[in-house]
């Protein structure tokens, strides 16, 4: 609808922007000086400590110079409340006693929200009839089952709890009576059968809780059955011009005026635990209306807080739709907005926890709630045991599908480093037990030693740190060693990006030695998953051009495979076998370093079969050829064999 000249402009007039603003935020005392107009808050648009949103009382704007929000009183309705702009203008118009033009543009429209006004008006008469019923002789049993659910006086008021009586036609009879019988069938107060019965109230023998949008406009209830043995626990009002479920969130008006001082929002699965937890000190606490969390509720959520908590039943079906609201979730996710997830106690809800242990309980509770992206890997690697290749593999392809369906590039990248540092966790090897250190001294299986992903914070003890320094290659050497290997590896697979897919895996779990280039890889890795240009990835991660880097290292600029004209089929084949041969070098050095250390108080002579055995992984290694070491020596296992037992027999008759 369209405004009169100068309506605005009085509105304006007779509402401070600081008063408008001054129900959401707390002024700064100590940076506001009210005599000039001037405030200053938190921002109630995003989570801050510090006062950074300033009100200009004089110029009639706002401005956060955290967020960049900005506006005058009437956006900021808009935004707070989540309304439209004319709603907004009508809020405000009420607070200056001003009455708001008529309508007179669209006809259509008008005649529609008279409609709408009319059907309002039904709903409020049913709130007033339900209460009343309540309070009546009749209502004493329910009046009990709520006292014995712990509701006060205070909270059966404040959410307008009524009553249906058990009676087929009492609130028929009343909208009958009072001359609003279709508008009660167009609000799904009364049935109105098809065949042309005659019409027969929705709600019967049933705890009434109305349900209100953000305007406060009665839409919409739900009722709980009073008798045991009824068909439906829970029903609600049927979608209607006035209510769309989906759209729509119990306790949302007070929810939203709560959260604005708490910066936080609680997500719970029904009525009741929404008013337990109000009742408990936790007024920041919606629930959707029996049905799973939409796009549209989640929409909703956001506006209201940055990180609402999903406080959901201790039983399969709350981790099920923790789980669904996962994927509901992943391509709405923005930088700043996310979930977090609090699972009850099994068996119990909020209601139950707060009865149990009070509103510390609770509080504890949401404390410990997990972010969205613990739930997906609790999902995703709980399905199975991750005992087999296969099974690994196909973790991967469901990570890898669900990275694919956050829409945020940055959240995107963020996700996929996260869930690879996870896997590189779950699938560490344990360190085995040695020769010498085994429980109760016996000996483990033998075999090559461990060796971990070393992607953040370099290798662990068993691959660098237990190496005698005296019989292997320096550790310098061994370092320039995998710099070559690893160089070649990516210069390869920079040449030829089309191989990528078929190797990501492999290079996911490769360890690299050279932190450069570990940061390298991680950019490629980001690539495969945005679908991006790896060399433009790893550009931006490098600082530089990463071909012309990685050619820096002779041997990886002429290997074969690295030219243009390589083939796919021959450059996939080298990579697979550069990159075992590259994990098979570094178990060796540390099935070295262990044998080296097992052996040191052996006397017996089966120490020389014991060293055999140690280089054994280094024999296997060498048949995967990818480069000339760096020091150009014969360093194949049988010679390091050689020189170990060498050394061995020398130690040993200085000895003797």
């Amino acid at each position: 609808m369209s405004l009169p000249p100068g309506f605005l402009d009085e509105l304006r007039n007779r509402v401070t922007l600081s008063d408008v603003i001054g129900r959401k935020v707390i002024w700064d005392q100590r940076k506001s000086n009210p005599a000039k107009g001037d405030f200053w808050a938190p921002c109630p648009f995003h989570q801050e400590k510090t006062a950074s949103f300033h009100c200009d009382d004089r110029k009639g704007f706002y401005y956060c110079f955290g967020c960049h929000a900005k506006g005058d009183m009437i956006s900021f309705v808009k935004e707070t409340d989540n309304v439209s702009f004319i709603e907004s203008v009508e809020i405000l118009a009420r607070e200056a006693g001003m009455e708001m033009p008529e309508r007179t543009h669209d006809p259509r429209a008008a005649e529609k929200r008279d409609r709408q006004t009319r059907l309002a008006d039904v709903m409020e008469m049913a709130v007033q009839a339900f209460g009343l019923a309540f309070r009546s002789g009749a209502g004493q049993g329910v009046r009990d089952y709520a006292a014995g659910r712990g509701l006060t006086p205070d909270t059966l008021k404040r959410f307008e709890i009524g009553f249906a009586p058990d009676n087929r036609t009492q609130l028929t009879a009343m909208m009958r009576e009072k001359g609003v019988l279709e508008e009660a069938v167009a609000t799904g107060l009364i049935i109105q059968p098809d065949d042309g019965g005659q019409p027969y109230d929705r709600f019967r023998g049933r705890l009434m809780f109305p349900i209100r949008d953000p305007r406060g406009r009665c839409i919409a209830f739900g009722g709980r059955a009073m008798n045991p043995d009824a068909r439906a626990k829970y029903l609600n009002s049927p979608e209607t011009e006035l209510f769309h479920k989906s759209r729509v969130l119990y306790n949302h008006g007070p929810a939203r005026e709560a959260a604005g001082k708490t910066q936080a929002l609680i997500v719970a699965e029904g009525y009741m635990d929404v008013i337990a937890l109000a009742q408990a000190g936790f007024g920041h606490a919606v629930a959707p209306l029996g049905t799973a969390i939409t796009e549209e509720q989640l929409g909703l959520m956001w506006r209201i807080a940055d990180e609402p908590v999903i406080a959901l039943d201790g039983d399969r079906a709350g981790l099920q739709a923790a789980e669904r609201l996962v994927d509901i979730a992943l391509p709405m996710l923005a930088p700043g907005k996310s979930l977090r997830f609090c699972i009850m106690p099994e068996g119990q809800d909020p209601d139950d926890l707060i009865k149990a242990g009070g509103p510390q309980a609770m509080q504890d509770a949401l404390d410990g709630a997990v972010p969205l992206i613990e739930m997906l890997w609790r999902r995703e690697t709980g399905r199975e045991a991750l005992d087999t290749p296969e099974r690994r593999a196909a973790l991967d392809q469901r990570l890898k599908q669900a990275l694919g369906r956050i829409g945020d590039a940055g959240v995107r990248n963020h996700y996929a480093a996260d869930l690879r540092e996870r896997r590189g966790d779950l699938f560490r090897p344990v360190e085995r037990k040695t020769y010498a250190g085994g429980a109760g001294g016996a000996p483990s299986m033998p075999g090559r030693a461990p060796y971990r992903n070393a992607r953040r914070g370099g290798p662990t003890r068993p691959v660098r740190e237990t190496l005698s320094s005296d019989l292997a290659r320096s550790g310098a050497a061994r370092e320039a060693d995998a710099r070559i290997r690893e160089s070649a590896i990516l210069l390869i697979v920079l040449r030829h990006p089309s191989v990528l897919p078929e190797i990501e895996a492999e290079l996911e779990g490769m360890t690299f030695l050279t932190p450069a280039l570990s940061s390298l890889r991680d950019a490629v890795l980001d690539a495969a998953v945005e679908g991006s240009d790896p060399v433009d990835r790893a550009a931006t991660a490098l600082g530089e051009a990463p071909i012309a880097y990685l050619e820096r290292v002779p041997q990886a600029r002429v290997h074969p495979m690295a030219r243009p004209d390589a083939t796919p089929d021959a450059v996939l084949t080298v990579l697979q076998e550069a990159i075992h041969r590259h994990a098979a070098l570094l178990g060796f050095e540390a099935e070295f370093g262990e044998a080296r250390r097992d052996l040191a108080d052996a006397e017996d002579e089966s120490w020389s079969a014991r060293l055999r055995h140690a280089t054994g992984s280094r024999v296997a290694a060498d048949g995967i050829a990818l480069h000339t070491s760096a020091e150009g020596e014969d360093d194949t296992g049988e010679s390091v064999f050689q020189k170990l037992l060498n050394d061995e027999v020398w130690r040993r008759s200085g000895k003797k």
